[in-house]
């Protein structure tokens, strides 16, 4: 049987961030956002898949083992930069993302 402590934590928490992420949505239902809104709320996807990149690409484990193995991950970004700019697909970015790096890491894995 859980504790009831820790039900009532669970729901101190979910609550109020449900109310936090919902309660926008319904408020917001139907309305039209300001233009500039809208383009600010554009940049999240970008912004959160960057996020990602950069907490991969930067890890300093990388960099301790040799200095090309820490500028693969670098590399790879570079080549995804023009597919990303010309397509303006995430799903490609990544993809395209993923193909270089590892076709990287398999070269360096060859050369030493």
């Amino acid at each position: 049987m859980p504790d009831p402590d820790l039900i009532a934590l669970y729901l101190a928490l979910l609550i109020p961030m449900l109310v936090w992420r919902v309660a926008p949505m319904l408020v917001l239902k139907g309305r039209k956002l300001p233009q500039r809104v809208e383009a600010a709320l554009g940049l999240i996807p970008s912004a959160a898949f960057a996020a990602l990149v950069a907490n991969d690409v930067l890890q300093p484990a990388y960099w301790t083992a040799s200095l090309l193995k820490g500028l693969a991950p670098i590399a790879a970004a570079l080549i995804v930069v023009p597919i990303a700019k010309k397509s303006g697909s995430l799903v490609l970015s990544a993809l395209v993302g993923v193909c270089a790096y590892a076709a990287l890491s398999y070269c360096l894995s060859l050369a030493g």
